[in-house]
């Protein structure tokens, strides 16, 4: 019975050393409130404020990306800009037609490359070459969970 006594009053002097030892180095610390802050202070006496923010929306921006004119209006034709950048980029020979072949060429050129011996098959080794690679990392939406243990009750 002595022995538990002595280890919960020795559990309890540590604990009040280790409160004792932690306040007493927060004493010393100088209080943030008496700090001033670095955009307040002014080295030639002027009063400088902070650049203010852009108040446009991110769907305010999208639209003036699309109103080329600047009408405040979105046609088709500006609205299919993109669309026909992107055909224009497909279509080699300008002739205003797609073939498969057109379509295909970037992917065809990936495995013509892929191929390195030449057998109009790939190799496992060859396909990893294709792997697609990702200019960011996938969001994680929360970190892995260790597993549960089962508790018994």
């Amino acid at each position: 019975m002595w022995r538990f006594l002595a280890g919960v009053a020795s559990a309890l002097l540590l604990c009040g050393a280790g409160l004792v030892w932690w306040t007493n180095g927060r004493q010393h610390a100088p209080l943030l409130s008496a700090i001033e802050p670095p955009l307040a202070r002014s080295t030639d006496g002027s009063d400088a404020t902070p650049p203010e923010a852009d108040e446009r929306t991110r769907e305010q921006k999208r639209f003036d990306r699309y109103d080329k004119d600047r009408n405040e209006q979105v046609s088709p034709d500006e609205y299919l800009m993109s669309r026909h950048k992107a055909f224009a980029k497909l279509d080699l020979n300008s002739d205003g037609r797609l073939t498969f072949e057109e379509w295909a060429k970037k992917t065809t050129d990936k495995f013509a490359k892929a191929d390195a011996d030449g057998s109009k098959a790939l190799s496992r080794a060859e396909f990893a070459t294709t792997k697609l690679v990702r200019k960011t990392p996938p969001k994680r939406d929360c970190p892995p969970q260790p597993p549960k243990e089962d508790e018994e009750t």
